[in-house]
């Protein structure tokens, strides 16, 4: 038996109809770059959201910079950042002349340890930007509270949560604002690069508006220095449509999340994901923990079961940030867990037969 680690193409073959005639409308009507089927995406992805407002963008990492561009984050200044992330996180920071400051995860959920962060704030401190990593919301009521008591501003990167909630308040309001991602393989990904800004705060929709379009609010008349970070009409509509889908998508990632602790719970080397209490998990990821991964990578392989990690290098430890002093040992949860890490496959078109198959692969591995 084969297992993908995602199969995109069963994904769009059913809804393939669907899909077709959203491209087909967009090519009838050359609404190429932003423009009607982008609005459309924007106000239906807000509302999902609980948000007042969205901005589509061209990608994740753009949703994050431009964020940084309209508060004006810039050199001397520091945003925290937590160690286990993608490297589009901290990127971003750093694309706009500031300093990333790196906080350790927790041991249990994966995310930004709001017990760390006090300790890293410093007087150049603007910003805290919380990753809900592979799915799962992080503390954010904490890490608010923390934020309003020292006067930052709170992001969240929300690249891999579309629908999760915390305490049934959605990833991405309890921040300032929050920046999503729709990658092909995200839970809602486009057919090519995509992000988003959601946020209430109706000045801040209005300059990343402007932003996402070199600074502009009427043709030809520029009143900020921005980028073309315009979502294309075509990735708008598509995504119109798969949002329509991703409740159920999301049901059914729970429940095949489900469906893998009842088949690995009885392999005491796996640690499984814990879910936080309150927490809607939408398992973008679905991360166990591992002794001897690299080997377990093999021997699933072998066996076509196709996995991915998911870090593998702390960011910290990243050589495009080797000027910035951090060591072996400055992260040590984070730094502990990137040899163990191992995500495995996981989609809302994972049968429960392919799950039953990894787990009798991994069980045998150690058995052997």
């Amino acid at each position: 038996m084969k297992v993908n680690f995602l199969d995109l193409h069963a994904q769009y073959l059913s809804i393939k109809e669907e899909i077709d005639d959203a491209i087909q409308q967009v090519l009838a009507r050359s609404a190429f770059a932003a423009g009607p089927f982008v609005k459309s995406f924007e106000e239906h992805f807000a509302a999902a959201h609980q948000a007042k407002c969205c901005v589509g963008v061209n990608s994740g990492t753009a949703a994050l910079h431009i964020v940084m561009m309209a508060l004006e984050i810039g050199p001397g200044d520091e945003v925290l950042v937590p160690a286990n992330t993608f490297f589009a996180t901290p990127e971003a920071v750093s694309l706009n002349g500031a300093r990333p400051v790196f906080v350790d995860q927790e041991a249990e959920y994966y995310n930004i340890d709001p017990e760390k962060i006090e300790q890293a704030i410093t007087p150049r401190t603007r910003a805290i930007i919380a990753v809900n990593l592979y799915g799962q919301p992080a503390q954010l009521e904490r890490i608010k509270a923390i934020a309003d008591k020292h006067h930052l501003v709170l992001i969240e990167d929300c690249a891999q949560s579309h629908l999760a909630t915390l305490n049934g308040k959605s990833t991405g309001t309890f921040g300032l604002c929050g920046c999503f991602s729709f990658y092909p393989g995200k839970n809602l990904g486009a057919y090519g690069e995509g992000g988003a800004v959601i946020t209430d705060d109706e000045a801040l929709y209005k300059k990343i508006m402007m932003l996402r379009d070199h600074g502009s609010a009427q043709k030809y008349h520029h009143d900020l220095i921005g980028h073309n970070y315009r979502l294309e009409g075509m990735q708008g509509a598509i995504l119109d449509v798969k949002l329509k889908y991703l409740p159920a998508w999301t049901e059914k990632r729970r429940h095949n999340a489900a469906l893998y602790r009842k088949y690995l719970r009885d392999i005491p080397q796996l640690v499984l994901p814990a879910e936080m209490p309150g927490a809607k998990h939408v398992y973008h990821i679905f991360c166990v923990r591992v002794p001897r991964r690299d080997e377990v990578i093999k021997y699933l392989g072998e066996n076509q079961i196709y996995t991915n990690i998911h870090y593998p290098i702390p960011c910290h430890l990243q050589k495009a940030y080797a000027g910035l002093g951090y060591k072996n040992g400055d992260m040590p949860v984070a730094e502990g867990y990137a040899d163990q890490l191992l995500s495995l496959p996981m989609s809302e078109q994972l049968k429960e037969e392919e799950i039953q198959y990894v787990a009798e692969k991994i069980t045998a591995f150690y058995q052997s």
